[in-house]
């Protein structure tokens, strides 16, 4: 059997680093709320870990009825899991079903310190979890600059000329890690409008925009005192900031990946997502075949499947022995490869016309763990074009995943 836990504060908690980790308000609240959300990928016969058991199996059967509806259908009722409090013995909890310690996987949002002291405290025995060691690879690859490294390596293309010829002209990114304020100087000079970012952070925070001032006689430095506390404040207590330049994006996207910890490196698919201040917003649901079509609007196929190829060559050795479960790569399609200020105003993909100056940008980020788009493969059609959006809002007091027609 495996126990699924969804414990969407695991970014936050993985940059303190913490085992004895209190998650924000907002944190606890999705997590209690959204709970039930590994029965859409569990199989039959799992447990899932929440904090309200009855309020977990309303919103799984609300949504099993939702889809059902949406796809004219009475055919999807997903796997039979069990719910089971995360505030009691979880081994306690599942042994009228024969389960022990030895029997039992762990499968969570994301790995950190702090859930692995929870499922200390909850029964679980240290052989079903990562052991310390373990999981400090894992933080430390969640790091940026993993990002930063592969990002140079896509950009680099294949081992072809012409393939090298292609990847390089048909993409853009760079980042830097900094840990002094005159590194930050010369990179504002040089591009005139960046984005800062902690090196570990949740979607959203721990990112700041900086943009060259006018007249820079006027100021002592071109970095604001505000920000040279941020940047100050992040390098003492995560030990560095990824800066980036500023690019115009016109659209987010994502390639979803299973590493097997052994070397392996399966795609899964693309996930076509909203954001919102940095926040993630929305998917679409939609077979592949859609989506690649999608994208296909800004950029070639061959392209992706380039990428693609790429991220699995270079992750293979990153990954193998050290991280063993679902991740993803964040990118983008930007209009340029020139850095306008941030208040400039992005199409949206519904008016924006292909151009030549289309690029992408392959790898904004890694986030390793699942993501809101493996969330959104497991719900997606693979046989036919009906098109939804999956989208989590927040009304009332409480977060809803939110299913409609496109």
């Amino acid at each position: 059997m495996t126990l699924h836990i969804f414990n969407p504060e695991h970014d936050i908690a993985l940059a303190s680093g913490l085992a004895n980790f209190t998650a924000p308000h907002a944190g606890r609240q999705l997590r209690h709320d959204l709970g039930f959300l590994p029965a859409i990928w569990a199989a039959e016969g799992d447990a899932v870990m929440v904090d309200d058991v009855e309020q977990a199996q309303r919103q799984w059967h609300k949504l099993q009825h939702r889809i059902n509806t949406l796809t004219d259908s009475q055919r999807w009722h997903g796997a039979k899991v069990t719910f089971i409090p995360s505030n009691s013995n979880v081994v306690a909890g599942l042994s009228h079903k024969g389960e022990t310690n030895q029997h039992l996987s762990i499968n969570p949002w994301g790995w950190n310190s702090a859930l692995r002291a929870l499922l200390l405290r909850r029964g679980v025995g240290e052989q079903q979890l990562p052991t310390l060691s373990q999981l400090d690879t894992i933080r430390e690859l969640s790091h940026r600059r993993t990002a930063a490294r592969l990002l140079a390596k896509l950009r680099e293309g294949g081992t072809a000329a012409d393939e090298l010829s292609s990847v390089a002209s048909s993409t853009v990114g760079e980042a830097y890690e900094c840990t002094t304020l005159e590194e930050l100087e010369a990179l504002l000079d040089r591009y005139g409008h960046l984005v800062l970012k902690a090196p570990w952070s949740s979607s959203g925070r721990g990112l700041r925009f900086l943009s060259l001032p006018k007249d820079t006689s006027l100021h002592p430095s071109p970095v604001t005192l505000h920000h040279q506390g941020w940047f100050r404040n992040v390098v003492q207590t995560q030990g560095s900031v990824m800066v980036e330049p500023y690019y115009n994006k016109v659209k987010d996207f994502a390639m979803e990946f299973y590493s097997d910890g052994r070397g392996t490196i399966s795609y899964l698919g693309l996930s076509l997502f909203h954001t919102q201040n940095g926040a993630y917003t929305g998917n679409i649901l939609a077979t592949e075949a859609t989506k690649r079509a999608m994208i296909s609007r800004y950029i070639t196929v061959a392209l992706l499947d380039t990428v693609k190829e790429n991220i699995c060559h270079e992750l293979s050795p990153v990954f193998n022995g050290s991280y063993a479960g679902p991740f993803g790569v964040d990118m983008m399609i930007v209009s340029n490869n020139c850095q306008p200020s941030p208040t400039t105003y992005h199409p949206s993909p519904t008016t924006y016309h292909p151009s030549p100056t289309a690029f992408l940008h392959p790898c904004v980020e890694i986030n390793l763990r699942r993501t809101m788009g493996h969330v959104a493969l497991a719900l997606s059609p693979t046989d036919d074009d009906r098109q939804l959006v999956m989208r989590t809002e927040y009304s009332n007091g409480n977060y809803q995943l939110r299913l409609s027609r496109l």
